[in-house]
C-alpha cells in the first residue's frame, strides 16, 4: 500500500490516493498513509459478527464519501461478496502471492514448495466475485531456490509485489490494461 501511495504521489501518475480504508485500527498502513497526507478510515468487521452484507455496506459508505474511481486491495484479508464486488467490477485490483491461476487462496508459498515448483511469484488481477480469479493485469516471477522455506520465498516475492503493483496501477490508471510482466 505504501508503494502505491509513494508512486501516486510522485507527480506524474494518473491516479491520486483519496483514502486508505482498513478493517482493523491496528493496521500499520493507516499511520503511514496519514503521515503521507492521505485520508484514512476504519470499518472493523468484528462488530458485524459475520454479517458480511452489513460490513460491506459500511465499507461502501466510507468509499461513497470520497468517490474513488479505482479500488486497490492490499493486505485486505476478507472475502468480499458478489454484491460488493459487482459495482466495482473492472475497477477493483488485488495482488495475490502466486502466479495465478496457480494457488488461489492461502498458504501459497508453502504450496509452491510442496509441489516442487521451480518458480513462484505474484499476480495483480481485477477482482471478480470468484476468489483470486479475475483477469490478470501483471505478474512477477522469482526462482525457487533449493533451500527456500515459505518465509524466505515470501520475502523474495514481497520485493516483487512492491515493484509490480505500482507498475500495474500506473498503467491501469492511465487507461491501459495491458499486462505487466516483471
Amino acid at each position: 500500500m505504501v508503494r502505491l501511495l509513494e508512486d501516486m504521489q510522485s507527480g506524474d501518475h494518473a491516479g491520486e490516493p483519496v483514502l486508505v480504508l482498513a478493517n482493523s485500527a491496528d493496521a500499520g498502513g493507516l499511520k503511514k498513509a496519514a503521515d503521507m497526507g492521505v485520508a484514512t478510515a476504519v470499518v472493523d468487521h468484528r462488530p458485524f459478527k459475520g454479517d458480511r452484507v452489513a460490513f460491506e455496506a459500511a465499507l461502501q459508505a466510507e468509499l461513497d464519501k470520497v468517490s474513488p474511481d479505482i479500488l486497490c486491495l492490499a493486505g485486505f484479508m476478507r472475502v468480499l461478496t458478489e454484491g460488493f464486488v459487482a459495482p466495482w467490477e473492472g475497477r477493483m485490483l488485488n495482488i495475490h502471492p502466486s502466479l495465478l491461476p496457480k494457488y488461489k487462496g492461502l498458504h501459497t508459498h508453502a504450496r509452491a514448495l510442496d509441489a516442487g515448483d521451480s518458480e513462484h511469484g505474484c499476480t495483480v488481477h481485477l477482482v471478480t466475485p470468484a476468489l483470486d480469479d479475475g483477469p490478470i493485469l501483471g505478474q512477477a516471477r522469482v526462482p525457487i531456490k533449493e533451500n527456500d522455506t515459505p518465509d524466505s520465498l515470501a520475502a523474495r516475492v514481497l520485493v516483487q509485489e512492491h515493484r509490480l503493483y505500482p507498475a500495474v496501477l500506473r498503467r491501469f490508471a492511465a487507461g491501459d490494461a495491458t499486462p505487466v510482466q516483471l
